[in-house]
């Protein structure tokens, strides 16, 4: 699989580039401090527990050392690895590690290349922590992607130029499981850019838990077409390569309704070193999402999707007879959620799942047998995160509650009795101990930055970690959000206004909006961004989450399947309707702003009928789903030839002669996400209709446009944008 350039990765390009000489906008620079990363408030050092969950393992922020702490107070027990004190071998840092089960072991990893979103080469080195002996993971490969400790510790499976390699430790010895990688044609052992991006996963390898076998996911791309971005020298992290003739990436990505990668499960014996290839039952099953061993070795589960994503069948795998069983089995009205696959718990004896069956995401126990054993939430609310059972048969799990806009974590007791054992509103998130006996929680709301804590079980205090004080202190008197209702067609919706108590008389006003399925943006957790800022320089700026968006259960959300961009576009007008008529806002100066699925429907938005907008800023937007990929659309609007219709109705690219206030477009050339063909063709269509837009482009940036002050810029422009067509009419 080919690398992608350093441009596109959220990792870089953190200084300007040497030689660029230009007076900044004081607009850059007043903005920056209140968009990423300077508004970033503090947080402790990310740490990972051991795995016999007796303390947690801490990276120093110098990245030469890695250190065991005491949970419960915070104190350094040991140095396990000193980059100073490394035998065989040294290496100039430490970007991050994992440890072997047993402790024996640790995965070092330095010089790091993006790939995608989620996945990336290293350098990577085995450690044995008692000898202090560092050795390289491959001698065959500098660069290698997604290594997997096996349960023993002795042995590392990776994956380098699309093949899968076993480094057996012990032996120091490189055993070549795979020899049909070839690049945009077949992948091993890793997903390819879809499956990373849409199914949320860097790596396609299971061990059993006897160490005896390996399973992994093939990816064969070849009937996949192929996507080509230009790329320019730039001058954020320049590419002098391309200074006076551009060059070109080039990857596979399948836009809805063309050919997928063709996934295939197989098995690897370690000690015959032959491969089995496991054929599951179902002739409609066009995904595999997840692969993962139920506690046995004879019991691999594999998770998998029709192409329409609304059937998911959980098989178990003998991976040595390849003989499979379906255990679970899932249908929906519309699409399967994505949190039944990406937040699956598999125990030795039990499997927990997510589900949306019942209108309402709950979590279920289930047998190996397929069996269900217990409902563990109660409904009326969705679950947002499963975290696991305890050895006392305690349930843990944060749900939205007790509005859709906070997020709780509670315990269910093996009695049956839930509790909650955070903070009672606001948002608070878990990451338990291995042996579940402790936690780190994130609390915050809208008025309280980040808070810290290590807790126990029961959700009692152990030490705070970060409380944000002084970050408090710094943003007290910035403009918060608060919380209001509004209803569009009958349906109750939650909204947040940002605006200064000192502003007087009516105040333009911005809405912004997110409105992709499933997502919310009204929360009651803390925000500081661009928002805080304009609401301090004269705006008032207003979010709706409207019908489709996330912790309102099933039947709120379903209403957009096979229609994206109806219902979320009348929500968003009836909310712009319902601020103009407000004592402080100005009906004759609302815009209206999105980002990627938001500034999709920004444009959806600005060229309804009936629409109050005086501006629009679109950023990166979607302006066809014909243009995006196929897991993504096709989850909500099935293929093109299934509902054509549908993608005709939701497309910004047929509306173009009814948008109806000026426009500004951005967008990044090296999107990867949402290509730069969406704007481009949008632009066509607007210039052959005889309409006009303003158009602001960073070159080399991806889908996040950041780096090199970029963030800033971004919104520096939008502000100036709207203080244009706004403040000044």
């Amino acid at each position: 699989m080919m690398n992608l350039k350093t441009y596109i990765s959220l990792a870089l390009a953190v200084g300007a580039a040497s030689g660029v000489q230009a007076q900044v906008s004081p607009i850059v620079t007043d903005i920056a401090q209140y968009v990423y990363p300077q508004n970033r408030p503090a947080t402790p050092p990310s740490f990972v527990y051991a795995p016999d969950g007796n303390g947690y393992v801490l990276l120093s922020s110098d990245k030469k050392t890695v250190d065991r702490y005491d949970i419960a107070t915070g104190k350094k027990l040991e140095t396990l690895i000193d980059i100073a004190t490394t035998r065989e071998n040294t290496i100039p840092l430490i970007e991050g590690f994992t440890l072997s089960k047993d402790g024996r072991f640790m995965l070092v990893y330095c010089n790091s290349k993006p790939i995608y979103r989620h996945s990336f080469t290293a350098e990577y080195y085995v450690y044995e922590i008692k000898t202090r002996v560092l050795k390289p993971l491959s001698t065959q490969f500098k660069q290698t992607q997604s290594p997997l400790m096996s349960p023993d510790g002795l042995m590392v499976a990776f994956v380098a130029e699309n093949n899968i390699y076993i480094k057996k430790i012990v032996y120091n010895s490189e055993v070549q499981v795979t020899k049909d990688g070839e690049v945009n044609k077949i992948i091993n052992g890793v997903p390819d850019w879809v499956y990373e991006e849409e199914f949320t996963t860097n790596c396609s390898m299971a061990w059993a838990p006897d160490n005896l076998n390996l399973c992994y996911l093939r990816y064969d791309e070849s009937q996949v077409p192929l996507y080509t971005l230009p790329l320019y020298q730039g001058t954020c992290d320049p590419m002098d390569e391309y200074a006076y003739y551009p060059g070109v990436y080039s990857y596979k990505y399948p836009v809805a309704g063309v050919a997928n990668s063709v996934v295939t499960l197989h098995s690897y014996d370690v000690e015959t070193r032959k491969i089995k290839d496991v054929s599951l039952p179902d002739s409609k099953i066009e995904y595999i999402p997840r692969i993962e061993y139920g506690g046995s070795p004879e019991r691999l589960m594999a998770v998998t999707l029709n192409r329409d994503q609304n059937h998911m069948e959980i098989y178990a795998v003998n991976p040595k007879s390849t003989l499979s069983k379906a255990v679970y089995t899932e249908d929906s009205k519309a699409w399967i959620d994505p949190s039944a696959y990406e937040d699956l718990k598999f125990c030795d004896d039990y499997f927990l799942v997510r589900s949306t069956r019942s209108g309402w995401n709950q979590l279920y126990k289930y047998s190996y047998a397929g069996q269900l054993q217990a409902t563990i939430s109660q409904s009326g609310m969705d679950v947002t995160a499963s975290y696991g059972r305890d050895a006392k048969g305690n349930y843990y799990y944060q749900a939205a509650a007790p509005t859709p806009m906070d997020g709780v974590v509670y315990k269910l007791d093996a009695k049956g009795k839930q509790t909650v054992i955070s903070r009672s509103n606001g948002t608070t998130s878990a990451n338990f101990s291995t042996d579940m006996a402790y936690c780190m929680m994130r609390y915050s709301d809208v008025n309280t930055p980040p808070i810290y804590t290590i807790n126990n079980a029961d959700g009692k205090q152990v030490r705070v970690l970060e409380d944000n004080a002084e970050y408090a202190k710094k943003m007290a008197n910035v403009p918060k959000r608060e919380f209001f209702t509004m209803t569009s067609e009958g349906n109750m919706l939650n909204g947040y206004i940002i605006k200064s108590a000192s502003a007087s008389g009516k105040l333009p006003v911005i809405m912004y909006q997110y409105s992709g399925p499933g997502s919310q943006s009204v929360l009651n957790a803390w925000s500081m961004d661009w928002e805080n800022y304009f609401a301090m320089n004269g705006f008032a700026v207003v979010c709706v989450d409207g019908r489709g968006t996330g912790g309102r259960g099933r039947d709120f959300m379903d209403v957009v399947y096979r229609q994206l961009g109806k219902y979320e576009t009348i929500d968003q007008v009836n909310a712009a309707k319902w601020v103009a008529q407000q004592s402080w806002a100005d009906a004759k100066r609302i815009g209206i702003h999105g980002w990627s699925y938001g500034g999709y429907e920004t444009l959806m938005a600005a060229s309804a009928a009936g629409n109050p907008y005086a501006a629009a800023v679109a950023v990166a937007p979607v302006t066809s789903w014909r243009f995006y990929d196929s897991i993504y659309t096709e989850r909500y609007m099935l293929t093109p030839q299934q509902n054509e219709q549908g993608y005709y109705e939701g497309s910004p690219l047929y509306r173009v002669d009814k948008l109806s206030c000026p426009l500004l477009i951005m967008y990044g050339t090296a999107d990867d996400n949402v290509h730069p063909q969406n704007s481009l063709q949008y632009v066509s269509r607007l210039q052959s209709a005889g309409g006009l837009c303003d158009m602001f482009i960073f070159p080399n940036m991806n889908h996040s446009i950041y780096g090199c002050n970029a963030r800033a810029v971004v919104y520096a422009k939008m502000y100036d944008y709207f203080c244009n067509h706004l403040k000044s009419r």
